[in-house]
């Protein structure tokens, strides 16, 4: 993420967690009481830390590490919604929507979920790294 771009009264929460599913809860409490403080509605809340949890749990089940052996997280809140974007060392394969998962299968609804809770969302691929970026409504 470039500060640049950003206006400069926005709060940037950047986040280095280890690369294990254990990050995830620690991720979630994390943004939660950042958007409790800046008092965020309950169920944009609750949205935001369900869309965290589905980009950091492909990240660490698909992705390698970053080359610093984490991922990263960062979050912010401008006019456009909550912005929730997720770094991993890039995996195989890029992380897609997909509309037909069957009913059965054990993955392939965790993007959907995300689709259905965001306003957009996009990946960036770079050498070595992958962001994911998706933005919730307030």
């Amino acid at each position: 993420m470039s500060s640049a771009t950003l206006p400069a009264d926005v709060s940037v929460m950047d986040v280095v967690l280890p690369h294990e599913v254990s990050a995830v809860a620690d991720a979630r409490r994390r943004l939660a009481g950042y958007l409790k403080r800046h008092r965020v509605a309950e169920n944009a809340r609750d949205d935001a830390q369900l869309v965290l949890s589905e980009l950091l749990s492909n990240a660490i089940r698909y992705a390698p590490p970053l080359p610093d052996g984490d991922v990263h997280a960062a979050w912010w809140i401008d006019k456009a919604g909550i912005h929730i974007q997720v770094t991993d060392g890039c995996g195989d394969t890029e992380p897609q929507r997909i509309n037909d998962a069957h009913p059965e299968s054990i993955g392939g609804r965790g993007l959907a979920i995300v689709d259905m809770l965001t306003v957009e969302w996009t990946v960036r691929t770079a050498d070595k790294r992958r962001t994911v970026h998706a933005i919730v409504p307030r």
